[in-house]
């Protein structure tokens, strides 16, 4: 999950994220129709760094059974659920080709999309020479016209080279596309 700068960077993302996961999607789904891989979608859920593992695998326990629990019952498994931290939900894209299988975190795509130099492991933007630690995501500013509306072309050119790009680098593809040509 991205660190935010300050509640601006956060408006500008909450006009941007879900416009970008569209086209994310879309262009993955292109994307797969002329390649040679497979791709399955599969929605995980994504919790917090001080969620421990314990209270994650109450949280599944409680979900489960409410799954098969009487009204009675459903009142008090809500109750101690609502007590709890929740997940957000996440998205994978698992490809396969042969041998070869790939997982990809579409939010992760998404936020390379969304935030200059986005670092995944940091949940930060950075530049060389910054440490990545000590401030939030950058929006790419690039993706804004100067009235602060969205740019749809640069939106979705960056989106696909990006989803090029990731399929560029899947293991095989190099020799798959100079075989082809």
């Amino acid at each position: 999950m991205p660190r935010f700068q300050d509640l601006a960077t956060w408006q500008q993302a909450e006009q941007l994220m879900q416009p970008a996961f569209i086209r994310l999607i879309d262009n993955l789904r292109k994307q797969l129709e002329q390649s040679t891989w497979q791709g399955t979608y599969e929605e995980v859920p994504v919790w917090a760094e001080a969620v421990s593992v314990e209270v994650q695998s109450r949280v599944a326990q409680l979900q489960g059974a409410l799954k098969t629990a009487s009204a009675d019952e459903a009142i008090v498994i809500e109750a101690a659920l609502a007590q709890l931290p929740s997940s957000y939900p996440g998205y994978h894209l698992h490809l396969q080709q042969q041998e070869h299988r790939v997982t990809v975190d579409l939010w992760s795509l998404c936020y390379q999309i969304c935030f200059q130099n986005y670092d995944a492991a940091s949940g930060t933007s950075h530049a060389l020479g910054e440490s990545s630690s000590e401030q939030g995501v950058k929006i790419d500013g690039d993706l804004f016209d100067d009235a602060g509306a969205i740019d749809w072309h640069r939106l979705d050119h960056k989106t696909q080279q990006l989803v090029e790009q990731t399929f560029a680098n899947l293991p095989g593809e190099a020799t798959t596309h100079e075989d082809s040509k």
